[in-house]
């Protein structure tokens, strides 16, 4: 498949960590081509906005049309849009380029307050994203507060303070007439209690990462807050193909404590319309998880030959899942199975320790967890291709299926991969050489890496 090319029309951040500057940064480690149209010039950095200059309705949709007449795009995000002149402009040129068929998947993120608080829209803009916007976009991804002032201003005024409010807030916010809607969690910390009390005759799908759900009423004995930790839930709702119908999905994860939070809705929107534009309706978590923790080490590179190197991982492992991919086909493992099949808690524990070192914000020690999946697939093929060279040798190459996974992984293509994770993390190590306090940090992430791996590993065998 070619590159695919996503459009954001946003504000742009002075400081890189939002704006068209974070989805660009998005795009690119999901591998699509990125294009820009500005609403806004901003002066902001993390601490928070110190001013905004608004982009001329009139530039705006010459923006776009002078990408939409040249390039091909197969999606289109819009963040920060400032004004309801802007939204109309914006409007106004998909609208001239494309009828609702041919309207590529749009994700609109309806920006109001910065993180730090700073209003991002003006009044009249909101009617003008409820009547015109909206009703184009294939999901829109509010936050609490956005939430709150659409239904608000709309005569469906709700303060979101529980799970059963977001899933109300969010149905509600289908009546705009998008196709679906991301409440963002986050500023709503529910329990794993409040998941239990969703009632089981509605239909809500629940997807849990890590998180013992079901079979585990035993557990609700004496419950504590360190049994059941504080969660993090977005709920999505989805127009039905009959009228009224709605699903409801709830996608849960520990609440992680962190003051890194500058820009990530733009980022969440921007990754949703990067996989919308390669037509992955939705992806299997398991499937995701490595590239996703991936995408962390490219958004804390600070330098280009560093965000060079931590995208070509990206591209690595996604070679490496079309790989598996072949193989499993191979056994008459269908895509579509691997979809359904259930992750094992194994996995699960691996992937949740990933994610939380990756939000840590220390890259080096995100690059140790990596490595030791990296390097052992690596040093195992080197392993057995070397074993396979001995005389009478117990590995078999002739007839033995497992050849190509051992080609693969002893082979110039994945070696290479090898050579580029040892070459950056030396680099890390030699441009911030590590305390020994931190470097006993590096060290028992690597320890904890190993034995995840292991435990990955032995899952497999155990259930063989």
């Amino acid at each position: 498949m070619s590159v695919r090319s996503v459009l954001t029309i946003a504000g742009s951040d002075s400081s890189g960590g939002a704006g068209i500057q974070a989805d660009l940064k998005t795009f690119a480690a999901n591998g699509c081509y990125g294009t820009s149209a500005m609403t806004a010039l901003t002066a902001q950095n993390t601490t928070g906005v110190q001013e905004v200059h608004a982009v001329p309705p009139g530039f705006v949709e010459k923006q776009i049309q002078s990408i939409l007449v040249d390039i091909e795009t197969h999606a289109i995000k819009t963040g920060m849009l400032y004004d309801a002149e802007n939204v109309r402009a914006a409007v106004k040129a998909l609208s001239g380029h494309y009828d609702r068929a041919s309207m590529p998947p749009l994700v609109c993120d309806p920006v109001c307050v910065s993180t730090s608080g700073h209003s991002l829209l003006h009044p009249d803009a909101i009617q003008a994203l409820a009547d015109d916007l909206f009703p184009l976009s294939k999901i829109i991804t509010p936050n609490k507060s956005e939430a709150e002032l659409l239904l608000a201003h709309c005569g469906m005024a709700l303060k979101i303070t529980s799970l059963d409010d977001m899933i109300i807030a969010a149905k509600n916010l289908l009546r705009f007439g998008s196709q679906a809607v991301l409440l963002k969690g986050g500023h709503v910390v529910a329990s794993m209690g409040d998941i239990f009390d969703v009632d089981p005759k509605s239909d809500i799908e629940v997807v849990s990462h890590g998180l013992p759900l079901e079979n585990m009423e035993i557990l609700r004995v004496g419950e504590t807050e360190n049994l059941w930790p504080r969660l993090v839930v977005d709920v999505l709702c989805e127009s039905g193909t009959e009228p009224r119908a709605v699903k409801t999905t709830l996608f849960i994860r520990p609440f992680i404590h962190s003051s890194s939070t500058h820009g990530t809705g733009c980022t969440l929107s921007a990754a949703i319309a990067s996989r919308l534009a390669c037509k992955d309706e939705r992806l299997p978590l398991p499937q995701i998880l490595l590239p996703r923790v991936r995408v962390l080490l490219v958004a804390k590179s600070n330098t280009f030959d560093s965000i060079g190197r931590a995208t070509q991982t990206i591209i690595n492992v996604l070679k490496e899942i079309a790989t598996h991919k072949s193989f499993c086909k191979s056994y008459g493992i269908t895509e579509d199975m691997l979809k359904r099949t259930p992750e094992v808690a194994a996995t699960s524990a691996y992937g949740a320790y990933l994610i939380d070192i990756g939000l840590q914000g220390d890259t080096t020690k995100l690059l140790m967890a990596l490595l030791a999946c990296l390097l052992g697939y690596g040093e195992v093929g080197l392993w057995l291709k070397k074993e396979a060279a001995r005389p009478a040798s117990w590995v078999v190459l002739e007839g033995n299926p497992y050849k190509p996974w051992m080609d693969d992984y002893s082979g110039e293509g994945y070696q290479g991969a090898v050579k580029m994770g040892l070459e950056l993390i030396e680099a890390c190590a030699a441009a911030d050489p590590p305390s020994k306090a931190r470097y006993k940090e590096w060290n028992e992430v690597w320890q904890r890496c190993t034995r995840l791996e292991k435990g990955f590993w032995d899952a497999a065998m155990a259930a063989a």
